[in-house]
């Protein structure tokens, strides 16, 4: 059985805390997911516990009358819990070395496993088509591994939302970004 997994980076929020709410114009973009996966049969939806991440689901939830299954382990990665005024150059570093953590903060090798875990729970599940919503961090950590050369320069590209399928076929797994807008 083919398994599709749509990977959405939330829409647009007021901030990076776990409790930064969608603003007007997230709240917008979240109606539009439910129009782009009008024709898309969904079994299953997972989200990061961070309200934006709700937020930007919770129409097509609705729409679908599917839970939202919240999942710590799609919660954003965090750099460091230091201020760091390079900090653009420090994510950066971290592409070029998954093993380096900041202070406070989770290697990206430790975000990708987390990630991964729920990757591989969705592929050996029972559900064809599940969505999941998380963070431009752990995305682009988890692209990067499905997608050879998506690094920092794919973190740079994403948009708020996002969308990309991640599609299994007879174990092969194939990423694109299904997403047009921006």
């Amino acid at each position: 059985m083919t398994k599709n997994i749509f990977i959405i980076r939330h829409c647009k929020a007021d901030g990076q805390a776990p409790e930064a709410k969608l603003t007007t114009h997230g709240e917008k973009q979240a109606e539009e997911l439910v129009d782009f996966f009008s024709d898309q049969p969904i079994d299953r939806i997972i989200s990061s516990p961070y309200i934006r991440a709700i937020g930007s689901i919770k129409p097509l939830s609705n729409k679908l009358n599917l839970p939202i299954n919240v999942d710590p382990r799609l919660a954003e990665r965090v750099l460091s819990t230091s201020d760091l005024p390079n900090w653009m150059e420090q994510l950066e570093a971290t592409f070029d070395n998954i093993d380096l953590k900041l202070e406070g903060g989770e290697s990206n090798r430790e975000a990708l496993t987390r990630g991964r875990e729920v990757i591989h729970e969705i592929l050996n599940g029972d559900d064809e088509n599940t969505i999941i919503v998380s963070h431009g961090g752990l995305i682009s950590i988890l692209l990067s591994h499905y997608m050879n050369g998506f690094g920092f320069t794919g973190w740079r590209g994403l948009s708020n939302p996002d969308v990309y399928l991640l599609t299994n076929q007879h174990g092969e797994i194939i990423v694109k970004r299904i997403w047009e807008k921006g």
